[in-house]
């Protein structure tokens, strides 16, 4: 029987790569799964238009991204920085961070992004978990603020600075991990510590890449 929250990302995926599916996933050092890209799709010769597909739609979701598996480890290692709280991750892709923060006791969790299957993909992984998440496509559509914005994977764009300069009108504190970013300089955040994190399916990532540096805000 087909599953109605696995069938629209297989149908997303085929329209990138005709043989993708996404499968249950363990993630390591966390009590969590996800609904992930078969990795065997991923090592396998790609015709040049299924290399343009990924370059003019990316499927981010169905990866868990190495800032994004750091930091869900992290919060888990660290449940009293999210017990109780509000909190909302930007750019949620997976969910990854967002069930994470949830799992460590998050009173209300929003998962926020802009692709609509990106938030499927983050309903798919909350009941594979059995956890609750709200969801939003906008995050200046937010009136209500949060006392904790999650954000991984945003820094490695420079044209995402100025989105991250508006985080503070949203939440009373940030939390940001980039593994691109591994010693960014802004009047906003300070670099906390470092992690280590991986992309899962593994896409071969130099060790550097494997680096995750964890911001917070001043």
């Amino acid at each position: 029987m087909t599953n109605p929250l696995i069938q629209p990302l297989n149908d997303k995926l085929e329209s990138v790569l005709v043989d993708a599916r996404v499968q249950q996933t363990a993630l390591p050092q966390l009590p969590l799964q996800l609904w992930l890209i078969n990795p065997d799709t991923m090592h396998r010769p790609m015709s040049q238009e299924e290399v343009q597909n990924i370059f003019a739609a990316p499927p981010y979701w169905s990866f868990c991204w190495a800032s994004g598996l750091a930091l869900a480890q992290w919060l888990l290692a660290h449940p009293e920085q999210v017990a109780g709280k509000r909190v909302i991750d930007v750019g949620a892709g997976s969910g990854i961070v967002a069930l994470a923060a949830k799992r460590a006791g998050a009173a209300h969790v929003v998962a926020c992004d802009l692709d609509p299957v990106a938030l499927h993909a983050c309903r798919a992984n909350a009941a594979l978990n059995g956890l609750e998440l709200a969801y939003s496509a906008d995050l200046f559509s937010e009136r209500e603020p949060y006392d904790l914005l999650f954000a991984a994977d945003v820094l490695y764009d420079p044209d995402n600075v100025p989105l991250v300069e508006r985080f503070p009108d949203f939440a009373k504190q940030l939390i940001i991990t980039d593994s691109r970013q591994r010693d960014f300089q802004h009047p906003l955040l300070r670099k906390s510590e470092s992690l280590y994190g991986e992309t899962l399916p593994d896409l071969g990532e130099p060790l550097e890449f494997r680096q995750v540096s964890l911001y917070r805000s001043l």
